[in-house]
């Protein structure tokens, strides 16, 4: 796939940088802006549950978020405003004039216009005298009866909230709408949003509740927060007292959001629109256009600097070929490459350009000090292996070798698609990404980081998606010498079948120091029915790329370890999988993904376990279009009325890194961690204790 010049590689180091990578996005949408300049429809014939005219609106709009910024920054050339403002200024026009063949429409329902409103608005805050103040009385009439359809209308209780929020507010600065016509209606839109609130600075996409919980990017880069932080920007002295909150909020969300970005950059990705791509940064581009101070380890305008940059750095960088693009420069429906089966029911061609949000702090001079702060990373001491992050309900863990989050407790209520592998994983890993289904069978269900139960000999399958009473505990790392360590760990209940009364205990054990590349599961499946049942059971590790480095060739397979890591040269990356009787692990120029049982000391009512390596469906996972998934396969005996069974599985992963070949990697895979449960220790060897009896 082709590169797009002036972002592809790119070093982003500087405004200059930035600037440029942002204008060649912009420029790569010019040959697609229709004849009078207020829809833009790239060439590919994909739909969406909403109509065409707002898809090409879409297309308009998404790049206004640049646009806006651009002009506020004050740094463009009168050329560069000639080719890349004006064409938006007469689109602006003529998409709000009833009688122009691009008129967008008014908004009657619930539709997509709500969204791009806010867009349009946030242009016209940034830019009130080009946008706005060079239009005609007459289209300066029209974009306020435009935008004013957006009142009186039923909106979705989540983020939405915030389009006619924005909306309202450039009603207000710009088009010459009083006040206090509009204050009362935006009061009640920021209070209702005001449930969202989980506190630490987060807030969900929506009211938490068992009826749905979603804290994802929404939740921060992709709209609430990031709509929060261009509020304070732009209402601070209609709306003290609330802006002052949001400048509290977005420094307590900060402390602990920059733990889901790798030193390398890498976000992790996790929920739904994925195909926004660097709108992931978008939270620390707003942070840096509003000026909000931010605490400890943030308090340094160069620490922000650095990761806004970083994250680009690491798209620019990391696929050589540029996957995302198509050959035209345009961004594509996917995240590392094109890939319809990550997408949503409400992804246009034109959806990805959300990602322009990450481009507003060029709302800032070139001279502000943001821009000429010296970039610092995070001091690695700042960085813990495993950091409880409650809000969303998760628990953050890094290691020098891999960078991930550990999940329980969400879901999607709605039928999004893939919605149980966007919310309902164990882990997600901004290495190794995840994957989503493309049918019913085992293979094409790609349940990396899962486990899938099947009741009936393996005909059908069900994971997670709901689960109940998600909470924070810890277990205990004992050793002979030292005193106890405390893991932290998040636990649920989850129920896979509405005609079976089977319900499932799941505990997630972070990382530790004495088994640092691996994390625990343990599942205790209980029968609370009156029939025997027998399940069969396949937890699994992270997807991995599954070819061989040179040619694309198949992995060679092993059937043990020693030959596995006897052929491999210091020098040489180690290729091939293995399948044993107690787990898999799967080798490539990616890194190193496996599963395998721990040492365990109880009981399981397991009977015949075997590690498999499964080979999912083409383009499943996020960032590799051909991937394994190390698993196991267990079956429990005849579990009769209230009996149950133990399932514990311990996932490896190493992230290819420069260390990697200096890495005793045998070593580390052969290090099995140990499993006891409490009080059955004899503590002549590391092991972590669990108490099965209280899973849950």
């Amino acid at each position: 796939m082709p590169r797009l010049c002036g972002f592809s590689h790119s070093s982003f180091e500087s405004h200059a940088d930035f600037k440029q990578a942002c204008i060649a996005l912009l420029r790569a949408l010019q040959p697609y802006q229709s004849p009078g300049g207020a829809r833009i429809k790239l060439p590919l014939a994909t739909g969406t549950h909403f109509d065409e005219i707002a898809a090409q609106l879409e297309g308009f709009a998404r790049p206004l978020w640049a646009i806006g910024a651009l002009v506020h920054g004050g740094t463009l050339t009168k050329e560069e405003e000639e080719e890349l403002v004006e064409p938006y200024v007469r689109g602006l026009a003529n998409g709000t004039d009833p009688y122009h063949p691009e008129y967008w429409g008014p908004v009657v329902v619930r539709d997509q216009r709500m969204v791009e409103m806010e867009i349009i608005s946030f242009a016209l805050l940034t830019a009130p005298e080009t946008l706005f103040g060079r239009q005609s009385p007459e289209a300066q009439g029209n974009i306020r009866d435009w935008l004013a359809t957006i009142n009186g209308k039923d909106f979705p209780v989540t983020n939405w909230l915030w389009f006619r929020v924005m909306t309202n507010l450039a009603l207000v600065r710009v088009c010459g709408v009083p006040y206090e016509k509009l204050k009362s209606s935006m009061n009640a839109d920021l209070d209702q949003m005001e449930q969202f609130y989980l506190g630490d600075g987060w807030a969900a996409d929506g009211i938490w509740s068992d009826e749905g919980r979603q804290a994802d990017y929404y939740s921060g880069s992709f709209a609430i927060q990031f709509s929060q932080l261009v509020y304070v920007k732009m209402a601070e002295d209609l709306d003290p007292a609330r802006c002052k909150t949001f400048r509290e909020r977005a420094a307590a969300f900060a402390s602990s959001f920059w733990r889901y970005f790798d030193t390398n950059g890498a976000a992790i990705p996790f929920g739904r629109s994925l195909t926004y791509r660097f709108a992931f940064a978008g939270f620390w581009s707003a942070a840096a256009f509003a000026e909000v101070e931010l605490p400890a380890p943030l308090n340094d305008r160069g620490l922000v600097k650095r990761l806004l940059l970083q994250h680009f750095r690491w798209w620019s960088n990391k696929f050589p070929e540029q996957d995302m693009f198509s050959a035209d420069g345009t961004l594509t429906i996917g995240f590392a490459y094109p890939n319809m089966y990550m997408s949503e029911d409400y992804n246009s061609p034109q959806s990805p350009y959300w990602a322009m949000k990450s481009f507003v702090a060029l709302g800032l001079p070139d001279v502000h000090p943001f821009w000429t702060a010296e970039e610092k990373p995070i001091h690695q001491s700042e960085r813990r292996l495993a950091t409880v992050v409650e809000p969303p309900m998760h628990i953050i863990c890094h290691t020098s070798h891999h960078h991930f989050l550990l999940n329980m407790g969400q879901f999607c209520p709605w039928p999004l698609k893939a919605t149980e592998a966007k919310y309902g994983k164990f882990a997600y890993s901004s290495h190794f990404g995840f994957s989503v289904p493309t049918g019913p069978l085992l293979p094409q269900m790609a349940p990396d980081s899962t486990l899938a139960l099947s009741k009936d000999g393996g005909d059908t399958w069900r994971v997670p998606w709901k689960v109940e009473r998600p909470r924070f505990s810890s277990v205990s790392l004992v050793t002979v010498d030292r005193e106890p360590e405390s893991v932290p760990t998040l636990s649920s209940v989850w129920r896979p079948w509405k005609d079976a009364d089977i319900e499932v205990h799941t505990l997630l054990i972070a990382s530790c120091t004495a088994w640092p590349d691996w994390h625990m599961r343990a599942h205790k499946i209980i029968n609370k029915g009156t029939q025997p049942t027998k399940i069969l059971a396949v937890p699994s590790g992270f997807a991995i790329q599954g070819r061989g480095s040179r040619h694309g060739e198949v992995l060679p397979s092993h059937a043990d370890d020693a030959r596995l890591f006897a052929w491999r040269k210091p020098t040489q990356i180690l290729e091939g999988t293995l399948q044993s009787r107690d787990g898999a692990l799967i080798c490539s120029d990616a890194g190193m993904s496996g599963i395998r049982q721990p040492v365990f000391h109880g009981k399981s009512r397991l009977e015949e376990v075997r590690g498999e390596v499964l080979k999912p469906d083409a383009n499943t996972n996020l960032m590799w279009q051909r991937t394994l998934i190390p698993t196991i396969r267990a079956e429990t005996k005849v579990l009769e009325a209230n009996e149950e069974a133990v399932l514990i599985s311990g996932v490896f992963a190493i992230g290819k890194k420069t260390t990697y070949n200096e890495l005793d990697l045998a070593k580390k895979w052969n290090d099995v961690p140990v499993i006891c449960e409490k009080g059955s220790s004899s503590r002549r060897e590391a092991c972590i204790e669990i108490d099965l009896d209280t899973l849950v």
